[in-house]
C-alpha cells in the first residue's frame, strides 16, 4: 500500500467526515483516478518526437501511454483527421497514490521559482487539473537524454460533489494550492 494512500485511509478520511458531517461512509470524497497527458504538436512532421514523448511519459507514470489522434483536419498546421498527435495514461489505484507522492514531494518542489499551484482549475465538479512546464522536473527522466522540453497535463479526479470538497481533499495531501 502507498504512504498517500495510507494517509487517506488513516487520517484524510476521518478530517473530511469531521468537516462536512458525512453521515455514510460512501459520501466521503476520494480519488479515483489521475490522468496525464502530453500533447506533441511537432509530431506531425517527426513522428520520432511522439515515440520520445511516449516514453517519457511511460517513465514518468510507470505504464504504457496510449496514443491520441487528431479529431480533425487542420490544413494551416498540415495536421490530418487521425494523425496521432500526443499520448496520455490514466492512473489508478495504487499506481495513482504513487505518482501523486512523487508529484507533491519531488516533482512539484524541483520546478524553478515555484510558488505553488493556483486553486482556480477546479471545474466545478470536484475535479481539479493543471500544467508543468517542463517534464524534467520528475527524477525519471534523464536530462541528457532529453532532445525537447515538453509540457504535461495532469488532471487529478475526485468523487467530491463540490470544488471546496476537492481542494480540502487535494491540500490533505499537501498539493500546495494558492488561495
Amino acid at each position: 500500500m502507498a504512504n498517500f494512500e495510507k494517509l487517506y485511509n488513516d487520517v484524510i478520511k476521518k478530517s473530511l467526515v469531521e468537516k462536512f458531517g458525512y453521515k455514510n461512509p460512501h459520501e466521503i470524497p476520494k480519488l479515483t483516478k489521475i490522468v496525464l497527458n502530453m500533447g506533441v504538436g511537432a509530431a506531425v512532421t517527426d513522428k520520432k518526437k511522439l515515440n520520445n514523448a511516449a516514453e517519457e511519459l511511460g517513465l514518468i507514470a510507470g505504464q504504457k501511454p496510449v496514443m491520441t489522434s487528431a479529431r480533425k483536419s487542420i490544413a494551416t498546421f498540415k495536421l490530418r483527421e487521425g494523425m496521432p498527435i500526443g499520448c496520455k495514461v490514466t492512473l489508478r489505484s495504487e499506481k495513482m497514490y504513487e505518482f501523486l507522492e512523487r508529484l507533491v514531494n519531488i516533482a512539484l518542489p524541483r520546478i524553478r521559482d515555484f510558488h505553488g499551484i493556483t486553486g482556480k482549475n477546479f471545474d466545478g465538479k470536484g475535479n481539479f487539473a493543471f500544467g508543468i512546464k517542463e517534464q524534467i522536473v520528475f527524477p525519471e527522466i534523464n536530462y541528457e537524454k532529453v532532445e525537447d522540453v515538453r509540457g504535461l497535463d495532469i488532471v487529478i479526479c475526485t468523487t467530491a460533489k463540490t470544488d471546496e470538497e476537492a481542494k480540502y481533499l487535494l491540500t490533505s495531501f499537501n498539493l500546495p494550492l494558492k488561495k
